[in-house]
């Protein structure tokens, strides 16, 4: 069993991005959300039922998503027990941080990885009942990659 749980595309129209993905593939959704991290305001998106799950983030460019200016796909989102960790595993593997959401009180690092053109996120264990609440009410528990 796997801890990988999302992958995420930033997009410069989210409701296009819903719309096109729902005709395409039959995708359905959860409401989108808005929120802000620091100074950077941004709209977010998952999909309805279990996981994997696709995330869809609508931001201005910079932040932690960078140029958002087109779509691409940004990160694949793993559980973590302990982010502090795993990103210092990340990091001595060689894949450095890019963000951590951390000094913001947001349990979540980026860590590049150039050779799939993207990132990989970490998400603190603890934040998966706050997920499922928001984004899959009565959702399975999901397992996380073990930082021990």
């Amino acid at each position: 069993m796997t801890a990988f749980y999302h992958v995420c595309f930033t997009v410069p129209d989210l409701s296009a991005a819903m719309t096109d993905l729902t005709a395409a593939a039959g995708v359905q959704w959860r409401e989108p959300g808005a929120g802000r991290i620091g100074e950077w305001d941004y709209r977010i998106v998952f999909t309805a039922g279990d996981a994997p799950y696709i995330e869809l983030i609508e931001a201005p460019a910079g932040g932690p998503w960078g140029d958002t200016s087109g779509a691409r796909f940004h990160h694949l989102g793993f559980w973590s027990s302990d982010v502090t960790a795993g990103a210092a595993r990340l990091d001595a593997a060689g894949f450095p941080e890019a963000f951590s959401g951390c000094p913001y009180g947001r349990p979540f690092v980026y860590h590049r990885l150039d050779s799939i053109g993207g990132q990989v996120e970490l998400v603190d264990l603890a934040r998966q009942p706050d997920f499922l609440t928001a984004w899959n009410p009565g959702g399975t528990a999901m397992p996380a990659i073990s930082e021990e």
